[in-house]
């Protein structure tokens, strides 16, 4: 069997190895939930925002600190990257998987993945540790994909900082972090040894695991569950 992986789904492995298991092995998903469009609007406001400075053949201003850095050129296969139908493919007799970028520096022959979060607070100080897995895995796409690559990565946060004629103004906080790419591989590894293993123990920090261990008995007769109320589960 040829497992599909993504870098949101190998996400999976840190925050919960038993939802893990259960997606591959039952097919049983979290649910989704409702997806706010604010921050979609905002990834594509940036994207354009990126693509004009990278026209200019400039560095925005948020990114002036960086020296010896230029916009990755080829807008058009920086597009093929980024789209969730397309994107960073890389495949094994095991595994396929698949990553969606934002941007790219280059530092004389190598790339450098620069990823960009808005978020409504300024960060805290673990912030950043909660995309390093998914960070080496664009850096491991892009080494598979035969490109040359430096072994860290740059995440560029964006919060709202306040409001000036009517104009909202966010602050940008730029942060380097370890992107080497056994990072990603032993994120793999354990993702294969979790799914062809027996299901983990419960998670007791997981709600979706919580959930599944004390929902109510559906064998129950009609007249038990018309009697009873949200506040009884």
């Amino acid at each position: 069997m040829v497992y599909k992986f993504s870098p949101s789904k190998l996400n999976l492995v840190k925050d919960c190895p038993r939802c893990f298991w259960l997606e591959f092995n039952k097919k049983f998903r979290r649910p989704r939930g409702i997806f706010p469009s604010l921050p979609s609007g905002m990834d594509k406001i940036l994207k354009n925002h990126f693509d004009e400075y990278t026209k200019k053949k400039e560095m925005p201003p948020e990114l002036k600190e960086l020296k010896g850095y230029e916009l990755f050129p080829d807008l058009e296969l920086l597009e093929t990257w980024r789209s969730m139908y397309k994107g960073i493919i890389h495949k094994t007799d095991k595994f396929i998987i698949k990553g969606c970028v934002d941007a790219l520096l280059k530092k004389g022959d190598k790339l450098v993945v620069l990823d960009y979060k808005t978020r409504g607070y300024p960060l805290k100080e673990d912030t950043h540790e909660h995309y390093i897995e998914q960070q080496a895995l664009y850096n491991y796409l892009l080494r598979k994909n035969d490109y040359e690559t430096e072994d860290y990565s740059y995440l560029l946060f964006y919060h709202p900082d306040k409001v000036v004629d009517n104009v909202f103004l966010f602050h940008a906080d730029l942060v380097k972090i370890d992107t080497n790419i056994k990072i990603a591989e032993d994120i793999i590894d354990k993702a294969i040894k979790i799914i062809e293993g027996p299901i983990p123990k419960l998670n007791q920090k997981c709600e979706y695991c919580k959930y599944l261990n004390t929902k109510p008995d559906l064998t129950e007769s009609k007249e038990k569950i018309k009697k009873s109320t949200l506040l009884d589960y």
